[in-house]
């Protein structure tokens, strides 16, 4: 793999509560400096980031219902609605932990799917094109059987990608979870690994095991690791 591509895997995270503009400008300023995937930052940010990045390869992804997910679902809807207006790219949205964990599965898969088809008519509305939908389902709450069940779930929403984790969990992305999912998974549904994934040899595991996108707050220090390696 070659650093350009490695480079075009990854979405340069900012998802500190201590996160100010000045962090954002410099996140940005790397992202086309390194021509990252896209930087993912709070919506509050979104504006500034589509400014910073606009006529660069970098998307602007930013987060739903972060990072627990327990939002109402007409809140998660709602606010997925407004980043895209305000101009985001890419979203991550998180599913409803809770929710899952507590067997309402029907809740979860509906609530996924009302997101997504808000998302794509919201896009479509506003002449903004596809907008990606990216699913946190925190593999590390999950036993095997309700990773498997996620994958469907996830599959069914319409949404583009099932991404391991929100980072905030005490464990992050697994190589064994990412080939488990990219094996249940259709071709059409990537696998975005995240949680904890801070060195070149981190992220070039992560993509040997199927993962597609990595989302990373150490995105160069991988590239650097990388191109010295």
């Amino acid at each position: 793999m070659r650093v350009e591509e490695l480079a075009k895997t990854i979405d340069s995270t900012l998802l500190e509560p201590t996160a100010t503009e000045q962090d954002v400008e410099r996140l940005c300023k790397d992202a086309i400096e390194h021509h990252f995937a896209a930087v993912s930052i709070f919506p509050y940010f979104v504006p500034l980031a589509q400014q910073l990045l606009r006529g660069y390869d970098v998307k602007v992804g930013t987060v739903v219902s972060y990072p627990y997910g327990a939002d109402g679902r007409r809140a998660k809807i709602t606010a997925a609605e407004a980043a895209v207006a305000a101009g985001a790219d890419e979203l991550d949205v998180v599913m409803n932990i809770p929710a899952m964990l507590s067997g309402d599965f029907r809740y979860v898969r509906d609530e996924l799917a009302s997101l997504t088809r808000a998302v794509r008519m919201k896009s479509v509305n506003i002449g903004r094109g596809i907008v990606q939908v990216k699913v946190i389902v925190e593999a590390y709450y999950l036993d095997e059987k309700l990773k498997r069940l996620v994958a469907k779930i996830v599959e069914d929403s319409g949404a583009d990608f099932l991404k391991t984790s929100s980072g905030k969990a005490p464990g992050g992305a697994t190589a064994k979870d990412v080939e488990l999912f990219r094996d249940l998974l259709s071709e059409n549904v990537g696998v975005k690994a995240a949680g904890g994934i801070r060195t070149a040899e981190d992220a070039e595991l992560m993509i040997n095991a199927g993962a597609a996108r990595i989302g990373t707050s150490s995105a160069v220090n991988i590239i650097k690791g990388f191109s010295e390696s």
